[in-house]
């Protein structure tokens, strides 16, 4: 008999979900950009959903109908759908968030609230 490690996560990562790739950043101290990798996914087979401080990407990549299963040799790329869940900082500004998507990427753009961007003050000098 032999020793197998266990590993609670193999089937998350291996059922054959897809999940796109996303990158979240701050773009100086005015928002959070997330960037998510959608290729061959057509604009009206994407969602943008946010709610109680959480961004939700959902969407679906469908096999191309022009061609049949039986001419496919290899399939590697994953289809169907997908949820990605994020949860954001009070700080930001609900009412304007942007979505934009161009050449297989979505990106979504949310503002920080004003009262929350950090902002110089002046210190006068009293003579």
């Amino acid at each position: 008999m032999s020793i197998v490690r266990f590993d609670p996560f193999a089937d998350l990562l291996t059922s054959g979900r897809w999940v796109p790739a996303v990158d979240i950043f701050e773009s100086g101290a005015q928002e959070l950009v997330l960037k998510a990798e959608l290729p061959d996914m057509k604009r009206e087979d994407i969602s943008v959903v946010f709610e109680n401080g959480t961004l939700t990407l959902k969407g679906e990549r469908k096999v191309s109908a022009d061609v049949k299963q039986e001419q496919f040799h290899r399939v590697e790329r994953a289809y169907g759908t997908f949820r990605r869940s994020f949860s954001l900082p009070t700080t930001v500004d609900a009412t304007r968030i942007a979505a934009d998507y161009k050449n297989g990427v979505l990106t979504v753009t949310v503002p920080f609230r004003e009262e929350s961007r950090p902002r110089t003050i002046n210190v006068e000098v009293a003579a």
